[in-house]
């Protein structure tokens, strides 16, 4: 197997403090490994956000046909899950109380929240929650837009180049 290889170079610039005012200096670092930074190919288009700090116990059941998440809890009364575009194709499923008015607001921005990011496959806009015994229960639903064509086509079967008249 080949030796990976490090292209990474830093260079510091250095005023020349000898009065002659020549301009800068450069010179490269010491560290010897060298690493070329890549920027990352995509972005996950789907999170959920829990109004819990990051650290909190929340249990993450993957089923056939959901997501489930639960937490313990007694601070919060009545929930509600809302979907917010922050970006054309990035959706973010926010579980807040009913009355909490402002969603989107970078003001209230807050850094150490719980987040989950999902799968493609997740329908964040039918996201629901709900309080029960003192448990935050949320739910979002799983299923590609292909299943969804596949049921309005009344039981018939529709392809390209089938030769079925």
């Amino acid at each position: 197997m080949p030796k990976k290889r490090n292209n990474i170079a830093i260079q510091y610039y250095i005023n020349n403090t000898n009065g002659n005012n020549v301009g800068h200096r450069r010179v490269p670092s010491s560290g010897g490994s060298h690493k070329k930074l890549r920027r990352l190919p995509h972005i996950f288009s789907r999170v959920l956000e829990l109004p819990f700090r990051s650290d909190a116990d929340v249990s993450v059941e993957e089923n056939p046909d959901c997501f489930r998440f639960v937490v313990e809890t007694d601070s919060i009364g009545d929930v509600r899950a809302h979907t917010i575009e922050i970006h054309p194709g990035v959706t973010k499923i926010v579980v807040r109380p009913n009355g909490y008015l402002e969603l989107s607001s970078l003001d209230d921005l807050e850094l150490d929240m719980w987040r989950f990011r999902l799968p493609e496959s997740t329908r964040p806009e039918l996201a629901s929650a709900v309080l029960t015994d003192g448990e935050l229960i949320v739910t979002v639903p799983k299923g590609d837009e292909l299943e969804e064509n596949a049921n309005d086509n009344n039981g018939e079967f529709r392809g390209a180049g089938g030769g079925w008249d």
